[in-house]
């Protein structure tokens, strides 16, 4: 039986990297320092306060969890920061974060997709938190193009 770890991580890579990623720079070009941190009442959270919580949800789930490194979060700091931090220092960190994540994603075996680790949620496999990861970021991501959509009026054409 062909193992399916190997494509499922190159895929994850893949979907971070070469989907999410891109989506959130162009959000990001269409807006303004002001747009990013505009909240639609307040409840709702702002593009960067979703960036800083993927920023540090990714880092808990996939070099914390099935990384086994060590990642301190504040993640109520994620949603009450106000900015403002300028999207160009959003995105360094959330780059740097990825690039760190593809690094853990490159080092995971089989076997270990399959460990169980302790999380948020009780105890995981490997695998659960990796899909848990790449499920949020493609949620948040999505929130963010609405957003985006809602404050520029515009077609981001995301596909390019």
């Amino acid at each position: 039986m062909t193992s399916i770890a190997i494509p499922l991580l190159a895929d994850t890579r893949g979907f971070f990297f070469d989907d999410y990623l891109p989506k959130i720079v162009r959000c990001l070009d269409a807006l303004d320092e002001e747009n990013v941190w505009w909240r639609a009442n307040p409840e709702s959270n702002s593009i960067g306060n979703l960036i800083l919580h993927l920023d540090g949800s990714t880092r808990m789930w996939v070099l914390g969890v099935a990384g086994g490194g060590r990642v301190n979060r504040d993640r109520d700091a994620e949603f009450s920061e106000r900015g403002p931090l300028a999207k160009s220092a959003l995105l360094a960190r959330l780059r740097a974060t990825l690039a760190e994540v593809d690094e853990v994603l490159g080092m995971l075996t089989e076997e270990v997709m399959l460990e169980r680790r302790p999380s948020s949620k009780g105890e995981v496999t490997v695998l659960w938190a990796v899909l848990h990861a790449v499920e949020h970021f493609a949620m948040h991501t999505g929130q963010i193009i609405l957003l985006t959509k809602l404050r520029t009026g515009a077609a981001l054409q995301l596909s390019r």
